[in-house]
């Protein structure tokens, strides 16, 4: 059997939906999974379908190619599809922080993310022993400012060589910059703290304790060149008290920001979430 997931976002009009599923059938489709949003105030239609194929001349390819010459070219779609058998590729980036890589490679060995992991990148060797315990491989590239350059080099060619779909970056403490990010554009995920941008710096959860926050959060979105302000992927928060330390801050932070940036990057993987001007439509 085989499965795909189509998305698709166009201009609203009428019929598509009736247009897209009448193809999938008799193209000898079965479709398990059908979703629509229509964005009123840009005009814009999204859809997320999942078909299961059964037939024994049906190939990804030649739906591919005859979905575009037919469908997509009437419409005018903007579309993409995946096969389920083809795990997309995650590279990870790290610094020191281990909270969020052990929660992923701890999802990641339960078969719990339908990815492959073929290397972790970091500017540190602090982590390495995660790796090595979890056996993937490791490669240690440090960054300065003036190797910056050199560095996301080294970094290009290795996602190059192991034909990486997307990056996650895991608490990895480093501005990316537009080498990357054009390069992956909307396929880089970042985790930080909700308190941007009213506490930046290296101790924000310090900061939101002197002035009494009541909410603490964290946010995963996909990088762009503008610091911190890609499509936003997934958020949660906990409330907080005046009877919780800075170390209880830190600690509900750093659990809400692994629980974020897993379901971000199953979201992710699932071919869940579709971008456009900036912002994300999420098919849960």
């Amino acid at each position: 059997m085989n499965k795909i997931t189509l998305l698709i976002h166009c201009k609203d009009r009428s019929n598509i939906i009736a247009s897209v599923t009448n193809f999938v059938a008799k193209e000898g489709g079965n479709i398990v999974y059908i979703d629509q949003h229509v964005d009123r105030e840009q005009d814009i239609f999204f859809m997320r379908l999942e078909s299961e194929f059964t037939i024994d001349s049906f190939t990804t390819a030649g739906f591919k190619e005859l979905f575009k010459n037919t469908l997509a070219s009437e419409f005018g779609m903007k579309w993409r599809i995946y096969s389920l058998e083809v795990k997309p590729k995650m590279a990870l980036f790290i610094s020191k922080y281990d909270h969020c890589l052990y929660d992923l490679l701890g999802r990641y060995n339960s078969e719990e993310l339908n990815l492959e992991i073929p290397f972790i990148i970091s500017n540190h060797l602090d982590l390495k022993p995660i790796a090595d315990n979890f056996k993937i491989p490791f490669h240690h590239i440090p960054v300065t400012k003036d190797t910056k350059n050199e560095a996301e080099s080294k970094q290009l060619e290795l996602l190059e060589k192991h034909n990486i779909d997307f990056i996650v970056l895991a608490r990895y403490m480093q501005i990316v910059s537009g080498k990357l990010i054009n390069k992956y554009p909307n396929k880089i995920i970042n985790i930080h703290h909700s308190f941007l941008p009213a506490f930046v710096g290296a101790k924000p959860y310090h900061s939101a304790y002197k002035r009494g926050v009541k909410i603490i959060g964290a946010t995963s979105h996909y990088v762009t060149e503008e610091l911190d302000a890609g499509p936003i992927i997934e958020q949660d928060v906990a409330h907080v008290s005046h009877t919780h330390s800075i170390q209880d801050l830190i600690a509900k932070g750093r659990d809400l920001e692994k629980i974020v940036l897993a379901n971000a990057v199953k979201l992710h993987t699932d071919r869940k979430v579709m971008v456009y001007n900036n912002k994300t439509v999420i098919f849960y």
